[in-house]
């Protein structure tokens, strides 16, 4: 009976690590659903020089990639990012407009246990969070028990795509700067 209890315990707490790890959406498709179906080019960013050391210091280590990939269309920009919670990595969906996250989602969860980041009470807290003169986020989330360290990644993941948006939109000019020329003259120049 003692063996059959053991057993068991042991057959209920497997069941319980397999359910943390998912793959909750392809990160084709977030982008697919943010963009309505028009994804645009990917576009990369380098981590180098002084941009390397500006993402150590938000991540509290070095990148593990040379260069990020990112989605532009408009104002919008979207990221998807990997962070280790306590072991294993966390993928997300961030969606950044202008100067705010506008959408976090957890695309895919490595980790056993902690999963409850993905749920959208949680997520919700990062909708319309900014970047403080600090470079910090301008508004605190609240943790979740159990879950401490995959909340940290997630909170040090949404800096990261906040200071990589930035970064992209001011070395961009602004749609209502670029001159438009003639349609005459653009074909003239074009031969």
């Amino acid at each position: 009976m003692k063996t059959f209890i053991v057993i068991s315990i042991i057959i209920f707490l497997g069941n319980q690590v397999a359910v943390a790890r998912g793959v909750y959406q392809q990160p084709a498709e977030f982008l697919s659903d943010v963009f309505q179906k028009e994804v645009p080019e990917v576009n990369y960013f380098w981590l180098t020089g002084d941009k390397k050391n500006a993402v150590k210091n938000i991540l509290g280590h070095a990148y593990s990639k040379l260069r990020l990939k990112y989605w532009i269309k408009k104002d919008r920009i979207v990221w998807i990012l990997d962070e280790i919670g306590k072991e294993e990595p966390i993928t997300l969906g961030i969606v950044v407009k202008r100067d705010h996250i506008e959408q976090l989602k957890v695309l895919i969860y490595r980790e056993s246990r902690g999963e409850e980041v993905r749920h959208t009470f949680f997520t919700s807290q990062f909708k319309g969070i900014t970047l403080d003169k600090n470079k910090r986020l301008s508004q605190s989330i609240d943790g979740i028990t159990g879950a401490t360290l995959s909340v940290r990644a997630l909170k040090r993941l949404s800096r990261l795509a906040l200071w990589l948006s930035e970064a992209v939109l001011s070395k961009r000019p602004a749609e209502s700067s670029v001159p438009t020329l003639p349609l005459s003259v653009k074909i003239q120049g074009a031969f």
